[in-house]
């Protein structure tokens, strides 16, 4: 179990799982307030199971890469650990799940349920031959709020939209951050990527950009929800700030020609910026 969990990173559940409970509430704060467990339980279970699949899927389908770069050789593919075939049926058995959760949820999420999971994997694919594997990659993770807000509400709404969208600039960023490890690794192989096209320095600056056009949309989807409910408290725009700024320290933690704090800048900052944000968003609806 141990290896499996690894195999996915399941810690990065972090980024994305916030946003889907933040799509759900907001979707029970549009209802009377109270929520039904049975339906959370489930949204829970297709968010694990949807990015467990796509995650192993990816390892599966870089295996043959990762053994040639030193950064990932010891991932549980390419050290032997976990074998191609289980691999494989792991990412079915996920599949099968999510598809299977989404039937109990309700019509619309079961019929949307194939198109998210090709998006979710398509992306492994993407490198291959796009720059933009990068805004593939946050719009399968975007899929998150919008999905749980569905399993709730059985229909689209803008508020939900516009929190997919800042998870697609957020992740899209922060994963051409991190793909600044492999620029030199990846461009001896042909994969693309944004520091494979712009180099470091300007991969950094979209990389902002990006950023600061997710934190312009989570003040936009602020005052929609003040025009939408006459008004919202301090403690959502608390949230928000946050929010844009962890986005913001990070780029003060990782240069062009000092990556030394990455990590620190990919998971803890960012992990640390979903979970407050997401959380004080909450709180707001029931205060």
């Amino acid at each position: 179990m141990k290896s499996y969990l690894s195999l996915v990173k399941f810690s990065h559940t972090i980024f994305a799982l916030p946003f889907a409970l933040l799509g759900f509430f907001l979707g029970v704060h549009q209802l009377d307030g109270t929520f039904d467990w049975r339906i959370l339980l489930l949204v829970i279970l297709c968010m694990v199971t949807a990015r467990s699949a796509a995650m192993a899927f990816n390892r599966y389908l870089d295996s043959d890469i990762d053994k040639l770069n030193h950064r990932t050789a010891e991932r549980e593919i390419p050290a032997g650990i976990i074998s191609p075939n289980r691999a494989l049926l792991f990412i079915i058995a996920n599949s099968i799940v999510f598809i299977a959760a989404t039937y109990f949820i309700n019509p619309l999420c079961f019929y949307l349920s194939p198109v998210a999971l090709f998006v979710i994997l398509f992306y492994s694919y993407t490198k291959r031959f796009s720059y933009l594997c990068h805004l593939v990659l946050g719009l399968g993770l975007s899929l998150a709020p919008i999905g749980a807000y569905i399993a709730v509400q059985g229909q689209f709404h803008l508020i939900p939209i516009l929190y997919s969208v800042v998870v697609m600039l957020w992740v899209a960023g922060f994963d051409i951050i991190y793909a600044l490890q492999d620029e030199e690794f990846d461009k001896s192989l042909n994969l693309q990527s944004i520091p494979v096209w712009l180099g470091k320095k300007k991969a950094l600056s979209l990389s902002f950009w990006l950023h600061m056009a997710a934190g312009v949309t989570v003040i936009c989807s602020g005052f929609l929800l003040m025009q939408e409910y006459g008004g919202i408290q301090l403690i959502h725009w608390m949230g928000a700030a946050i929010f844009v700024g962890l986005l913001f320290y990070q780029h003060t933690l990782v240069r062009p020609h000092d990556l030394s704090k990455i990590n620190i800048a990919f998971f803890s900052t960012n992990g640390y910026a979903s979970i407050a944000f997401c959380s004080l968003v909450i709180l707001d609806f029931y205060l």
